[in-house]
């Protein structure tokens, strides 16, 4: 069986992204430079940042056409967030709404990837 553990986002610049997710993830990359960084995360998944223009073959496409999810412990965990990312300025496409799958906003990042924070509902 293969199980996939890496995700890479396109970016314009990797240290301005990796500058990003480094403050909203609260965790530095475990690599830096000026064309790619990448990130580790508990339970193996790991997020590279590759810049879209070094990429070889040449990435197309436009971002948000897809998303990362984030997790959080519970509904007013996740309008605290919103709260605190709305003040920080990032970009908003969703508030937080209640969704068959939970409590969830979106946002994204400076290239326009979009993330979204939820909590699942108890089963």
């Amino acid at each position: 069986m293969m199980t996939p553990n890496l995700t890479i986002l396109y970016v314009d610049s990797p240290e301005q992204s990796a500058a990003f997710y480094e403050k909203l993830l609260g965790t530095s990359p475990v690599e830096r430079s000026p064309t790619f960084a990448m990130f580790i995360f508990p339970g193996g998944l790991k997020l590279g940042l590759w810049s879209r223009h070094t990429v070889v073959p040449a990435a197309t496409g436009t971002p948000g056409l897809f998303e990362l999810a984030i997790p959080l412990a519970d509904p007013s965990t996740v309008d605290a967030a919103y709260d605190q990312l709305s003040t920080d300025g990032h970009p908003t496409l969703q508030t937080p709404t209640d969704m068959e799958f939970g409590r969830t906003f979106v946002i994204t990042d400076p290239d326009g990837h979009r993330i979204r924070f939820y909590n699942p509902p108890a089963r």
